[in-house]
């Protein structure tokens, strides 16, 4: 617990989170110093992924890796889709000395950081063509030290700020991570084009350093254990101290286990309607993210160029991202959680019909910087209200643990479900294909519209029972 003060325990649907502001207060958010920190841990956050990923198949393709062992590499993303398993380890545990002098998480992201730092050096100082496997381990140690920054900082971005600030921090966050992407992914291979690779990657690791000073210029957030959750585990407790079969250091450790590994579980699935919940974010963004895995197959197949389509996404793209971000932050301060979902996931819907039209109109530069730029800017703002909306589901005692498994049942629909949609795509035309997209964003908006109705008839309830007149007296 960082200051004494215990958690606040928040709205148990997340859609009642946040309090509308004026839309001055929700621009004037951008100006706290903390949304400032949240931008360039965003960039810290974001740096390392494409070393381990894209950067990374460039590198060894220039140096003549075999194409099966460059494929195998792709293993070494798998602790971004795990890194739940390991956040009650972050949440609970104290890291040595850091943990003492700096707070749970100020500590736990300055452990982060270093060990990236010499991870992303050590790749730096391989051969990939001469020893992969090295290269594979140093990899696989980058991406789990960055997978496990990602949980401290989601868990930092969430503890420190109130909710009238949480639309801010989304878009900061987001900005600065894809910003961090943008560095580690094509500034880097612009820097290979006239630098060696070891020093490219030396280069990136000396920018860690970014999200280091910002926490150590930062402020360690309020954290600790609600009344009822605090209730609820001393229970647990209690009853494993009075089991005769269990030694009192084995009771311990089963009542930290709970605390830290179950109970966070169980309070999420003790909410109203939880399964619906996860079946939404699961849902949210099935369309957008079908359309996506095709988009450029698509743009290839109807005769665009490299050129064309690389300036289509990395400028007109990127900008109608970012803004996307903004704008989809400011409706959430502005509006709310709720009505930011239905804003940003009935444009996002909608979005899929520009790369209909392009379907139609075919190889036209005006149309693709239109459907390309329109595509992006819904995704951000979908993305925003999104993050948002899984940030306010956190209960602040276990913020870590449960951010890292909501963020991961949201990568189901994103990869699984929407891995099929090549086979879709090579069984019926482009057009009748991104009809089907926009379609597949009604689940999502159904399991919406179904929280929402019974988000309004608990607090229609709840003003009903404020209202009622205490009984009388002898009844």
């Amino acid at each position: 617990m960082a200051d004494g003060r215990s958690a606040a325990r928040r709205p148990r649907d997340g859609l009642g989170q946040i309090t509308p502001k004026s839309g001055r207060g929700g621009l004037v958010s951008y100006l706290d110093r903390r949304i400032a920190a949240i931008f360039f841990l965003g960039i810290s956050s974001g740096l390392p992924l494409a070393l381990v990923g894209g950067t990374l198949t460039v590198w060894m393709a220039r140096e003549g890796v075999d194409k099966t062992t460059v494929g195998l590499f792709s293993a070494v993303s798998l602790p971004y889709v795990l890194k739940f398993l390991w956040a009650p380890v972050i949440d609970r545990i104290r890291f040595p000395l850091l943990t003492r002098l700096l707070g749970q998480r100020r500590g736990w992201t300055v452990a982060t950081q270093l060990a990236l730092m010499a991870g992303i050096a050590a790749m730096a100082l391989s051969d990939p063509a001469a020893n992969p496997w090295l290269m594979a381990l140093f990899a696989l140690i980058v991406s789990f030290c960055s997978a496990s920054q990602d949980v401290v900082i989601d868990a930092y971005r969430v503890e420190l700020l109130e909710e009238g600030k949480i639309g801010a921090g989304v878009s900061s966050v987001v900005f600065g991570y894809r910003i961090g992407m943008l560095i580690s992914g094509a500034g880097a291979l612009h820097l290979a084009g006239f630098l060696d690779w070891s020093f490219v990657y030396l280069i990136v690791a000396a920018l860690v350093p970014i999200g280091l000073v910002t926490i150590l210029l930062s402020r360690e957030p309020a954290h600790g254990v609600d009344s009822e959750t605090a209730a609820r585990e001393r229970r647990v407790a209690d009853y494993l101290a009075r089991r005769p079969e269990l030694s009192r250091r084995r009771a311990a450790v089963l009542a930290w286990f709970y605390d830290a590994v179950a109970s966070p579980f169980v309070d999420f699935m003790t909410r109203p309607q939880w399964l619906a919940i996860l079946l939404f974010i699961v849902f949210y963004k099935l369309g957008d993210s079908m359309a996506g895995v095709m988009t450029s197959y698509f743009l290839v197949e109807i005769g665009f160029s490299n050129a064309e389509i690389a300036n289509a996404g990395k400028i007109v793209g990127f900008g109608a991202s970012i803004l996307g971000f903004v704008i989809g932050g400011w409706l959430i301060d502005r509006l709310g959680i709720l009505w930011a979902l239905w804003i940003c996931g009935g444009v996002q819907m909608l979005s899929n019909l520009m790369l209909a039209v392009q379907a139609l109109v075919g190889h036209d530069i005006g149309m693709l910087a239109a459907a390309v730029g329109v595509e992006n800017l819904a995704g951000g703002m979908g993305t925003a209200a999104l993050v948002a909306y899984l940030t306010s589901l956190c209960n602040l005692s276990y913020t870590a643990t449960q951010y890292a498994l909501l963020s991961a049942v949201a990568s189901v629909g994103r990869t699984l479900l929407a891995a099929p949609a090549g086979r879709l795509a090579e069984m019926i035309d482009w057009l009748p294909f991104f009809l089907v997209t926009t379609l597949a964003a009604l689940p999502g908006l159904a399991l919406l519209l179904w929280l929402t109705v019974a988000h309004r008839r608990r607090v229609e309830k709840t003003r009903e029972d404020a209202t009622e007149p205490p009984p009388s007296p002898g009844l």
